[in-house]
């Protein structure tokens, strides 16, 4: 399977989104399952 490849702009709304999830005391990895982020990334 391919890899998904995004573009700058859903990169930014990704850390904005998951700038907003660590300020509601959720961990980093709670932040990143949440997002569909992978460890390896």
């Amino acid at each position: 399977m391919p890899r998904k490849r995004f573009k700058p702009e859903e990169i930014i709304q990704m850390l904005l989104e998951a700038e907003v999830l660590l300020s509601l005391a959720k961990t980093v990895g709670e932040s990143c399952r949440q997002l569909g982020v992978t460890d390896q990334t």
